[in-house]
């Protein structure tokens, strides 16, 4: 149970409002379940923060805005919208500003209280002029962007911790200097065509749990030794999982949760504030799917209580 729960989430129900073809790949349920399932957990409502949809303009310059005003108007070609992975309508449109205003949401959180938490996020094949692998706004690149505006916050870490590589990202900030892209991902998988981040490490098929967090173990520590950073966005797939239908990795439950906790304890010990999103995840369970989901907020939960006593 975690009725002592205080760290900020952020939660619009269209997360999960998005009609799709019978027996598509994307798990749109599974975001209403983790909200449910933290409730039922005992988290309290008051944590839960509801974000405003973005206005599309604001992306650009950012993101191309010739490229954001055709996904808006339903001009992007059958190629195009192939490559996303969904059917175009007027609510994924919404859907998808509303899920990057709640990534932007939990980076200004995690900034006025040293943690936050997104129940969706990590649309990391976006590029700047296309989508991608059902991503069409890379929402942590405008995050660690919005970060940046702060004073105080000079270089943001984005570490990636989904099975698939963050292209997008590393592509979007390839010549930022003030924003570090951090990858972990089965290096036989996709994107099969890899784009360059500050530091990528490809992980075999089939790794299973000590190998796996040796690895993030030392990715942590390098890219945190290497580069002084300010903020850490976090991308907390779960498609490592051992059950995961589209990961290729043998990590446990357990191994998720120990990932989550290795995370969030380098930054709570480093006072680095730290914007979490919960990223891919596609066993057909959702059920299943969500308590591999939650290992993330439990992790975070006994962090901020350890450091706390």
């Amino acid at each position: 149970m975690m009725k002592s729960f205080n760290i900020p989430l952020v939660f619009h129900p269209i997360y999960s409002q998005l009609d799709l073809p019978e027996r598509h790949r994307f798990p749109i349920d599974k975001y209403r379940t983790i909200y449910e399932r933290l409730l039922a957990e005992g988290v309290p409502h008051s944590v839960f923060h509801q974000p405003k949809t973005l206005d599309a303009g604001s992306a650009s310059p950012l993101i191309d805005a010739s490229y954001v005003e055709a996904l808006v108007s339903n001009s992007l070609d059958r190629k195009q919208m192939r490559r996303i992975g969904f059917p175009w309508s007027e609510q994924l449109v919404k859907r998808t500003f509303t899920a990057v205003g709640g990534t932007l949401l939990t980076a200004e959180l995690a900034l006025a209280h040293g943690i936050a938490i997104n129940l969706t996020g990590g649309y990391h094949h976006a590029f700047a002029d296309f989508g991608s692998g059902f991503c069409m706004i890379n929402d942590l690149y405008l995050a660690a962007n919005r970060m940046l505006e702060h004073d105080d916050i000079n270089r943001v870490l984005i570490f990636d911790c989904d099975v698939h590589q963050g292209d997008g990202t590393a592509a979007l900030a390839e010549h930022r200097d003030d924003i570090i892209t951090v990858s972990l991902h089965c290096e036989k998988n996709f994107p099969y065509r890899k784009q360059v981040s500050n530091m990528d490490f490809g992980l075999d098929n089939h790794l299973d749990d000590d190998e796996y967090l040796q690895t993030v173990e030392q990715a942590l520590h390098l890219a945190l030794s290497c580069y002084d950073v300010d903020a850490v966005i976090y991308d907390a797939g779960v498609d490592i999982h051992q059950y995961d239908d589209l990961g290729h990795l043998n990590i446990t439950t357990q191994g998720v949760y120990q990932r989550d906790k290795l995370v969030f304890d380098a930054c709570v010990s480093r006072q680095l504030p730290i914007a979490a999103v919960i990223g891919g995840g596609y066993q057909r369970d959702i059920a299943a799917l969500a308590d591999v989901h939650l290992q993330l907020f439990k992790a975070a939960h006994d962090v901020t209580l350890s450091n706390r006593d």
